[in-house]
């Protein structure tokens, strides 16, 4: 395997994505990142990245790390039998063991949809908790031990600190004794022992051991006599002390010592999960895809970008890539240079290369762009085969072996290397490592000698790589290579765009087509004079210009045929949208009309209601007025059934023509298709007049004008669901109904059937419910409830409905079979199913 890693500028690259990284470890693992020698591993790398940006994208699910260093160190010492860390140290041992272990616990919820992450955490033991929770406990952040690290530090301690305030009162009784002799009342320490600062020529008046002077000799520092042995016991304490803290903290390595492969396993957590993290946040920066790595030896790149180019300003920094192209790069940048260096700027490229089509040859003006397609193409390449993510909108990379380019003058002087011959050496070299599968790129093919022979060197250097099986991008000049690609089918001939009104280069990539150098406008717009340019013109051979003029007029028509497919794109989408808000426009209307006509019946309805009450209060005789009374309140029923039907059947035709203009779709609920033919098609269903099918699920409008839903069907008699009765039917007396709107919501329409009024009861009657409660009410409050009941299920036509009384006492029960019974409104009464109460509730048929 070979890669031309330092002409692509990888490390450069490897740069840029390690600055992610929240971790030493983290960053040195993406620095050292090279092209996978094995498939699995590098799909496995893949894979964690993808796992890693669907958690949290679609899960918000992820991890971070912060504060940590490289615990190289500490994993060498616990390897040493007896050796003991230091408190800082051990805390972070134990913050690293701690964040690794939190990462699993994040991870662990979603272990099924991210199998490879979770086998970087899966091995971590639970004892690993409780050992960095112990260090924790033990050892302040500042790295001193806690005071409760043990009982016996604690005795200490104590004893230290009463020890130390019994001196200190001692040494200030000598210094009130010793008067004048005393330079300042303050007790200092010298040589870890308590003394009193002393006037040197006053020192006689207090014995005791000297400790040493004051930088201007004013002061000597006095141990008394009386303070030696306190001070040898406060000595004393302080080993002991020293002691005690050091076996603590051998204690606490001793436990990581015995979790040694379990602290090992916490870093490479931390590190696989770190350079992971890095990896997708470095995506986010730069807009970056997790490539896919093909089977059939294709490379596909889609809106690619050159992530040094693209680089993000705000990640730039020091001697990283900013603005400033390399000496490589400068004359072949895919920006303009007043422009170069922003992400927003940059201007993608897309190209594909398969097996058959495996060359593409590449011309155009000079800094056009062509050399940053082909550092573009393999640089992205080698970062697939890297586990890296790639900016663009998708690639699709095979798993090569080799990936060489002959990019830049390699000139030398002191190898005595001119600039064709250090090209031939180059290439020469990559026809000894070139190992299929592999991608080559050749900057300039043949450039450095004759034209005539370079160009023809060129198709033959570019041949056999061909021959060899790698996929080749070659840049170039020379017509002899233009004319390869243009008599070879499976030779890709591209250019870059240049604008002949601007006379600069676009720096797209077109496909399918050569280009002109346009060396001589190039030469202008660098500053070489008028007369120069003309005399160059006259000179150019006359089948050349031809030749050039004839690609320009090539570039301009394919790129005056791509404006006008972007146009008729534009066209089409607008015309889309005004039909669409005319649908919109024209639904509204529709819908606006239908509640006016219903308004409409609506006050009808109440006008012969309003006209019949007035009449009825001319009527002196009770018995007559209370006749007229009933047939006031059947007529109006009568007529809100006719109203309803009305609708109804106005709105037939309509459900005909969307049915017509339709294709067939599914019913829900009905296991059958709604066709323009027959409606809804089930192999349990009944015709009903209309050619509708009615099937087992059917929401249907009732011969009362309720919505109900059919529950069975037998021969040509259904029983319908209304609320909570059940009524026997008669097809023949059923349309098909969409189902109701749920409450608080707006009308839908169910999927298995049209449009329809959606009218289910009399347009000016409230919302009527078919059951009534009693239960809890005493016989007074449930006749007045009752009677209320009663008269609004006969105003709404409602057949059927039932009153809940309960068992109880019998009382309410017998009472609601008394006022059943003789109610004008009240065909007939029964007790309920047992299904739907038993003698616990009753039923009631309505007159209507």
């Amino acid at each position: 395997m070979s890669y031309s890693t330092a002409t692509l500028e990888f490390e450069r690259l490897l740069s840029i994505v390690s600055r992610h990284a929240q971790t030493p470890m983290g960053a040195e693992k993406i620095r050292a990142s090279a092209p996978f020698a094995g498939r699995i591993e590098l799909d496995s790398t893949l894979s964690a990245i993808r796992e890693a940006q669907k958690l949290s994208e679609e899960k918000q699910v992820t991890w971070s790390f912060s504060g940590l260093e490289d615990p190289a160190q500490q994993i060498v010492l616990l390897r040493i039998r007896d050796a003991a860390l230091d408190p800082l140290s051990l805390l972070e041992a134990a913050s690293i063991c701690e964040q690794a272990v939190f990462a699993k616990h994040a991870l662990q919820p979603e272990k099924d949809h991210a199998p490879t992450l979770w086998q970087f955490v899966e091995g971590l033991p639970r004892e690993l908790t409780n050992a960095a929770e112990e260090i924790k406990r033990k050892i302040l952040p500042g790295g001193e031990l806690d005071d409760d690290a043990s009982p016996e530090l604690a005795l200490l301690r104590r004893e230290i600190n009463a020890q130390r305030a019994r001196l200190t009162k001692t040494l200030e009784s000598a210094m009130r004794a010793a008067g004048t002799a005393i330079q300042d009342e303050i007790v200092t320490v010298r040589n870890d022992r308590f003394v009193i600062p002393v006037k040197a020529d006053l020192r006689g008046k207090i014995g005791g051991v000297a400790h040493g002077f004051s930088s201007s000799g004013a002061t000597v520092y006095i141990e008394p006599l009386e303070t030696i042995e306190a001070n040898n016991e406060l000595q004393n304490l302080k080993g002991k002390e020293e002691r005690e803290t050091a076996r603590i903290l051998f204690g606490l390595t001793e436990k990581l010592r015995e979790l040694l492969p379990a602290v090992e396993s916490a870093v490479v957590v931390v590190t696989e999960l770190d350079a992971v993290k890095a990896k997708l946040e470095f995506a986010r920066s730069f807009n970056a895809v997790v490539p896919e790595i093909s089977d059939d030896g294709s490379l596909e790149l889609i809106d690619a970008r050159h992530p040094l180019l693209s680089e993000p300003p705000a990640s730039a920094g020091g001697n990283e890539v900013g603005p400033e192209k390399t000496s490589t790069e400068r004359g072949s940048s895919q920006l303009p240079p007043a422009t170069a260096g922003g992400s927003d700027h940059v201007v993608p490229n897309s190209f594909t290369l398969t097996a058959e089509s495996s060359v593409m040859i590449i011309s155009g003006a000079n800094a056009g762009g062509k050399t940053v397609v082909l550092k573009t193409a393999g640089l992205l390449s080698l970062m697939a085969i890297s586990g890296l993510p790639v900016p663009a909108a998708s690639a699709r990379v095979p798993f090569y072996r080799s990936i060489l380019a002959d990019i830049g003058d390699h000139q030398s002087l002191s190898a005595n290397l001119s600039t064709f011959s250090s090209h031939m050496s180059n290439i020469a070299g990559m026809l000894r490592d070139c190992e299929p599968p592999s991608l080559v790129l050749l900057d300039e093919a043949g450039t450095g000698t004759d034209p005539e022979e370079g160009s023809a060197l060129g198709v033959a250097v570019v041949d056999h790589f061909r021959r060899k099986g790698a996929q080749v991008i070659a840049s170039t000049h020379y017509r002899g290579l233009k004319m390869y690609a243009a008599n070879d089918p499976n030779v890709i001939n591209a250019s870059v765009e240049f604008d002949e009104k601007t006379l600069r280069p676009t720096y797209k990539l077109l496909i399918g087509i050569a280009g002109a150098s346009s060396g001589l406008e190039i030469a202008r717009r660098f500053g070489i004079a008028d007369h120069v340019i003309a005399t160059a013109r006259e000179n150019l051979d006359t089948a050349a210009q031809e030749a050039e003029n004839y690609l320009r007029r090539l570039q301009t028509e394919t790129r005056q045929a791509e404006d006008l497919r972007i146009a008729l794109e534009e066209e089409r989408e607008v015309v889309a949208e005004k039909f669409a808000s005319l649908e919109k426009d024209a639904a509204k209307r529709e819908k606006m009309r239908q509640r006016e006509f219903e308004a409409g019946l609506a006050q009808t309805v109440e006008d012969f209601d309003r006209q019949s009450k007035a009449f009825l209060k001319t009527i002196e005789d009770k018995a007559l007025r209370n006749k007229l009374d009933k047939e006031r309140l059947a007529r109006k029923a009568e007529l809100n059934r006719a109203v309803i039907r009305k609708v109804s059947t106005a709105e037939t035709p309509r459900r005909g023509e969307a049915l017509k203009s339709s294709p067939p779709y599914a019913a829900e609920g009905t296991g059958g298709i709604v066709t323009p033919e027959r409606g809804v098609a089930s192999t349990s269903a009944s015709d009903v007049d209309d050619g509708v099918v009615l099937s087992v699920g059917s929401h249907v409008i009732t011969s009362f004008g309720n919505i109900g839903v059919i529950e069975r069907m037998d021969k040509d008699v259904a029983e319908v669901l209304v609320g909570g009765m059940r009524l026997r039917e008669k097809l023949a007396d059923l349309q098909l109904s969409e189902p109701p709107a749920p409450a608080g919501g707006k009308a839908g329409v169910s999927k298995g059937s049209p449009r329809n009024s959606g009218i289910s009861r009399p347009i000016d009657a409230p919302e009527v419910a078919a059951e009534l409660n009693l239960i809890g009410m005493t016989t007074a409050e449930a006749e007045y409830e009752l009677d209320r009941f009663l008269d609004e299920a006969y105003m709404a036509s409602q057949s059927r409905i039932r009153i809940i009384h309960g068992h109880g006492t019998g009382a309410l029960k017998n009472f609601v079979r008394h006022f059943l019974n003789g109610h004008p409104h009240v065909e007939k009464y029964e007790f309920a199913p047992s299904n739907q109460g038993g003698n616990g509730a009753t039923i009631a048929e309505l007159r209507l």
